[in-house]
């Protein structure tokens, strides 16, 4: 038996043993251990937020703050990262090597505090099978499921537009615009910045003023324009104002997305709908970075034309697939104030998804 903290602490500790032995590959010159250390650490980090929230406005803040909170790591880490690697700043301090060294004692810290504060309930526990098979299998259950189904492949478009945005920004302003390192970070704390103050904000706001599928259409819509926008700035700081408009749709898009998976299965199977949404967000990162190198060698502004596609498509999918009566009964009304379904219709979305 398992239960949420041990499933924190497991993660955390193949973190640990990944990170050092990518510092260990360092040492040696070992590309396979470099390997073997990135796979350990990606296949222990493959987790998703839970969400056993009593509200709506309960579960947007909270999302809200989860996703704040990862911006700041995903924001402070590359800067942190080029810090302790550059001679020019830490003299002969810097190193590759210093940036793991930090990274596992922050993870040693993490690991300390689970230990002592993380409390859970006994029921959370539960009977964990391991078997290799559902690496494969967690997204193909959401296949057998219309509802996830649905959900899912919106999902699966957001993300893919998040990402593709996201790793390409660098290389357009240093392709068109000839900025470097300190210019670039710049663009990605003014991205961080904007989700760091809108997720807390935002996502209570709106929730309690429109449903959760006008909002998805917003903010795809948002992206849609971000992406345009960005590619038809003259001047490289002009780009910083479609950026911040993608990162404040971003900032409530995901949350909300996030708590429509949670809406769309009971409590039991929060980890499950969790596991394939991070599923598809690393699937939808993989795609895009085998393809948008090619992309760019055509045309550096071609990420963002089709990432703009895959956005408009994802809101055609809404319009076309959203009206299912499992998923228009999270997306499309309102609910009650303890944020979930009533009985009857909990156990009706869970037989028709």
């Amino acid at each position: 038996m398992i239960g949420r903290k041990k499933g924190i602490q497991i993660c955390l500790t193949g973190g640990f043993l990944g990170y050092a032995l990518t510092i260990v590959s360092l040492y040696t010159n070992s590309y396979w251990l470099l390997l073997i250390g990135r796979v350990v650490t990606g296949f222990t980090n493959g987790n998703q937020p839970i969400d056993l929230s009593r509200s709506d406005q309960e579960r947007a803040r909270t999302l809200g703050l989860i996703v704040s909170i990862a911006s700041i790591g995903l924001v402070a880490g590359p800067i942190l990262g080029g810090v302790l690697s550059d001679h020019a700043m830490l003299g002969s301090y810097a190193s590759l090597k210093l940036p793991f060294y930090v990274v596992i004692g922050l993870i040693a810290v993490t690991m300390l505090l689970v230990a002592l504060f993380f409390q859970e309930k006994p029921h959370a526990r539960r009977q964990v099978r391991i078997d290799p098979r559902e690496i494969f299998l967690v997204l193909w259950s959401a296949l057998e499921r219309p509802a996830i189904l649905r959900i899912s492949l919106v999902f699966f478009c957001f993300t893919f537009f998040v990402m593709t945005f996201v790793v390409f920004m660098d290389n357009y302003l240093t392709d068109r615009f000839g900025y470097g390192t300190f210019m670039n970070s710049m663009a990605m704390v003014t991205c961080g910045a904007c989700v760091v103050v809108a997720s807390p904000l935002l996502p209570p706001f709106l929730e309690k003023r429109t449903t959760e599928r006008r909002i998805i259409v917003s903010t795809l819509a948002l992206f849609v324009f971000s992406a345009l926008a960005f590619v038809a700035m003259p001047s490289g700081l002009l780009t910083f104002i479609p950026v911040a408009v993608f990162a404040i749709a971003f900032s409530v898009g995901y949350p909300t997305l996030l708590s429509i998976y949670s809406l769309s299965v009971d409590e039991s199977e929060q980890g499950w709908v969790m596991g394939v949404s991070i599923a598809l967000f690393t699937l939808g990162a993989g795609l895009t970075s085998l393809i948008g190198g090619e992309a760019m060698s055509i045309d550096i502004r071609m990420p963002f034309f089709y990432g703009a596609a895959v956005a408009v498509f994802a809101i055609v999918l809404i319009f076309a697939t959203w009206g299912y009566p499992a998923v228009q009964r999270i997306v499309g009304m309102k609910r009650p104030e303890d944020g979930r379904a009533p009985a009857g219709q909990q156990q009706a979305l869970g037989s028709q998804s």
